[in-house]
């Protein structure tokens, strides 16, 4: 082992930032992350041994204890659980005779759940060994119980079971028209750096990942920066639950997104890139390197690039397991190979990002339109959507309708125009941006898809009026309270309350004063949150809660209190500790008061 480990860690140049490839190599040659490896880890990249267990600790793809030599994790995401994740769980358990989050008595597989897997349009699906499970059901569990009680190795397994589809149903404006290879990075340096970023202006594109910052803005601010060293990041860790589009645009788009990378960096000044794939994308990395491998040998990377006297190349760093990198500056910390856990702001990424120096993040949608615009012109662009929403938004469509899938429209386009192309009826409502967005009711369908009305990183899940909104909530509250990063007591806490409460009220066993402690907090999580998880971890409640009061209603019960016990009196107190911002004191008055 020590040999095996050493080679490792003198492969990655004794970079500490390259810790999370080391330890991923190490927990595939031994199931696990043993003591011993730690120990030499740490000694060998010359950090501490607390900065190695913190980050093991931290991602849910890494273990201290051994995991089978087939690990199966399936997708516990709402739209899995609406194709029957459940009670196909319970099958492959049974039929694997392993325990749920166990490991068989004679190591050979162990069976979990894991959060979304990218894989909303063809579940029920799961990984084993990291690589896709797509199409779950009855049959193809037995299949592959039977290949796994036979000892059959993963790489012999039928190619179709690993099959994902890229489901692009819709391609509008960018998707429609790829640009050829080089187009982007002769349009900018033809035009000129200065003026290429003058187009990306006036074309309005902000950023497509949720946030909507501009993006011209950002480049300017980095390029504006003092410091000559700078980066590039691309940010393709989508852990919203129901979000898949950059998986597709990886998959099938991803020279024009490292094209748009390429401009970036001309434009900034950078000389290196970063692509954050996440973990549960593992299957796309060998692709993606390639890729990259074709771009050198095309002088599309590396040094002086078409002759054009640009240096650049880009790299690909894999993630582990932890919606929370989806942040950017948790996704740098990781990146640097620490827990990634948000920093404070300001200062930001423009100024002081990846290892301090400044760095533009941007998602993988967000570069491929930039390439477009490259080569397009800024009007080009500006001349679809809204007056505030300049182009189109690409979207990943899954849950009850006939057609799930990837779909683009231009900004301002209504939800019901949308659901008729997908093929949703009878439909209860629509969660758009993923569990931290909004839920609208089947009386908002005339609503339109803007940064001004319903904003979304991509994520739009159908529902329709057999679901029962508590066990939607109670999903993304489960899922809230177990991505959280622990950093920060209000998100820490919150989310555990938040989840404690939403169980207590949605098994019948709350009364109206559970109801008042659970939107106090919500409301709590929500303003003192360190990050944004924590800040919309409480979107779920909040939303239904204001569409469907009727139903909030109908789950609860009479209950009889201590004597003595003055419910009004308590949550009076909540109240006034709310106002005097005592936020983890309030956090624990109401979890001692409703408990």
């Amino acid at each position: 082992m020590q040999d095996f480990i050493a080679s490792v860690v003198a492969g990655h140049g004794y970079q500490p930032t390259r810790l999370m490839m080391i330890l991923r190599a190490i927990q595939e040659q031994y199931l696990h992350i043993p003591d011993a490896a730690i120990a030499q880890v740490a000694r060998l990249l010359a950090i501490s041994l607390t900065q190695v267990i913190g980050v093991v600790e931290f991602y849910h793809f890494f273990h201290r204890t051994p995991r089978g030599r087939y690990d199966v994790l399936i997708s516990d995401s709402i739209t899995d659980r609406m194709l029957g994740k459940q009670e196909l769980m319970a099958y492959f358990s049974e039929k694997l005779g392993v325990a749920v989050g166990g490991v068989r008595v004679d190591g050979r597989v162990s069976l979990d759940n894991t959060s979304c897997t990218g894989l909303c349009d063809q579940g029920p699906a799961g990984l084993v060994n990291g690589l896709p499970l797509t199409r779950l059901d009855q049959a193809r569990v037995d299949a592959i119980c039977e290949a796994i009680n036979a000892g059959k190795a993963v790489n012999e397994w039928p190619s179709e079971w690993f099959a994902v589809a890229d489901n692009l149903l819709k391609p509008g404006l960018l998707l429609n028209a790829p640009i050829s290879g080089g187009a982007a990075i002769q349009a900018a340096y033809h035009r000129g750096l200065p003026e290429t970023l003058a187009e990306v202006d006036q074309s309005g594109l902000r950023g497509r990942g949720g946030a909507g910052f501009k993006t011209a803005m950002k480049w300017r601010f980095c390029s504006e920066e003092p410091e000559t060293e700078r980066y590039v990041v691309c940010n393709a860790d989508e852990g919203e639950p129901g979000t898949f589009k950059d998986r597709v645009l990886l998959n099938s788009y991803a020279h024009q997104v490292f094209e748009g990378m390429t401009v970036a960096a001309a434009i900034i000044g950078a000389k290196r890139g970063l692509v954050y794939l996440r973990g549960e994308y593992l299957f796309l990395h060998q692709k993606l390197l390639d890729m990259l491998a074709q771009r050198r040998q095309s002088h599309l990377l590396g040094n002086n690039i078409l002759g054009l006297g640009q240096d650049f190349d880009i790299e690909i760093c894999l993630g582990a397991g932890a919606y929370i990198c989806g942040e950017e500056s948790a996704l740098i910390e990781s990146l640097e190979g620490r827990m990634g856990i948000p920093r404070n702001r300001p200062p930001y990424p423009v100024s002081s990002g990846y290892l301090g120096k400044p760095t533009v993040v941007n998602n993988v949608e967000t570069f491929l339109a930039a390439a477009a615009i490259a080569v397009k012109g800024g009007d080009w662009f500006a001349g679809h959507g809204t007056d505030k929403s300049k182009g189109s938004k690409i979207l990943s469509i899954c849950g009850d309708c006939q057609r799930p899938g990837i779909y683009e429209y231009p900004f301002g386009t209504t939800i019901q125009t949308i659901l008729d192309d997908c093929g949703a009826d009878d439909v209860l409502g629509v969660q758009i941006g993923g569990p931290s967005g909004t839920f609208i009711s089947n009386q908002e369908l005339n609503r339109k898809l803007a940064f001004e009305d319903l904003a979304t990183g991509g994520s739009f899940i159908v529902f329709n009026n057999q679901r029962d909104i508590f066990k939607i909530v109670q999903n993304f509250s489960h899922f809230f309270a177990h991505e959280s990063c622990g950093f920060c007591t209000p998100c820490r806490v919150g989310t555990a309350l938040l989840k404690k409460q939403v169980d207590k009220i949605f098994d019948g066993h709350g009364s109206a004063g559970d109801v008042v402690a659970l939107e106090e907090i919500c409301q709590l999580v929500k303003s003192y949150s360190h990050c944004g998880l924590g800040q919309t971890a409480a979107n779920p409640v909040l939303s239904t809660l204001q569409r469907y009061p009727e139903l909030y209603q109908e789950k609860l019960k009479k209950i009889s209190y201590e004597p003595g016990f003055d419910l009004d009196g308590a949550l009076e107190t909540a109240r006034r500790m709310a106002h005097r911002n005592d936020a983890a004191a309030h956090l624990a008055q109401i979890g001692e008061d409703h408990d």
